[in-house]
């Protein structure tokens, strides 16, 4: 990256075990050092189940680290924050609220006033292209306008960190290449820093100001990648294939 930006999420030394039935305590994460940039969309990619959604989920807060420490903003992750929002690959949207029902939510529940929220939530609304929109139910909504409604609503409560948890995964080729433009698009438009976690290499590639490539459990980072290429950027672009082919080459596709 041009220039060194403050660091917004570090991980000091973090290990994280589950217990197996029968098997006793299994290391997910392993020894993990990595810090996050204010405003810097990075890159979590590797294998299946190799615990990037473990890494983001101890970032948001729904899991504790076993041993070592998660600082976000300058003060220690010790649960769920409104500073740090989630979109899941499932969306997991209100089916009984409205588009706008399922935006103002996070607002709501702070206790922001209705016209404040319904404002700012209009707002975002409007960021992701779903304007005229608001009174409709997800239900009537395809996969790709879901998605923009959870991202919506995760920008709606002014996270200073997007967490997205392959958000894309569950799409058609076609939709995914549209939201990935479209999610660049409202991260230019609107600045966060976003942490984004695939098994798509091309994604990776498309989307990042950085790729940390991670190994199979416990998990560690394998390879680190600064990509510095313009955006918009294209699929059969030279220098894309190549740092395809680099970052390909040192993935373990093996479990």
């Amino acid at each position: 990256m041009s220039e060194e930006k403050k660091v917004l999420i570090e991980f000091r030394h973090v290990d994280k075990e589950f217990e197996k039935p029968g098997e006793g305590q299994y290391k997910v994460v392993g020894d993990l050092d990595i810090t996050v940039r204010e405003n810097e969309f990075l890159v979590l990619f590797g294998p299946g189940q190799c615990g990037k959604s473990t890494i983001l989920n101890m970032v948001a807060g729904f899991e504790s680290a076993t041993t070592g420490e998660i600082i976000c903003n300058g003060k220690p992750v010790s649960g769920p924050s409104p500073e740090r929002g989630m979109v899941f690959q499932n969306t997991a949207l209100f089916p009984w609220m409205t588009v706008m029902g399922n935006v103002e939510y996070g607002p709501k529940v702070q206790g922001v006033k209705k016209a404040e929220r319904q404002e700012r939530a209009q707002h975002y609304i409007d960021l992701v292209g779903l304007q005229g929109f608001e009174q409709s139910y997800p239900v009537k909504l395809s996969g790709g306008m879901q998605q923009r409604v959870g991202i919506a609503r995760a920008y709606c409560n002014e996270p200073l960190v997007m967490l997205m948890d392959e958000p894309f995964g569950h799409l058609d080729a076609q939709t995914r290449y549209l939201m990935q433009d479209e999610l660049t698009r409202i991260w230019q438009a609107e600045k966060r820093t976003i942490l984004f976690v695939t098994n798509n290499i091309e994604e990776a590639v498309y989307l990042a100001d950085r790729i940390l490539v991670l190994r199979n459990c416990p998990t560690g980072v394998k390879a680190e990648y600064d990509i510095n290429l313009p955006r918009p950027r294209n699929y059969t672009d030279p220098e894309f294939l190549r740092l395809r082919r680099e970052i390909d080459a040192v993935v373990d596709h093996t479990l």
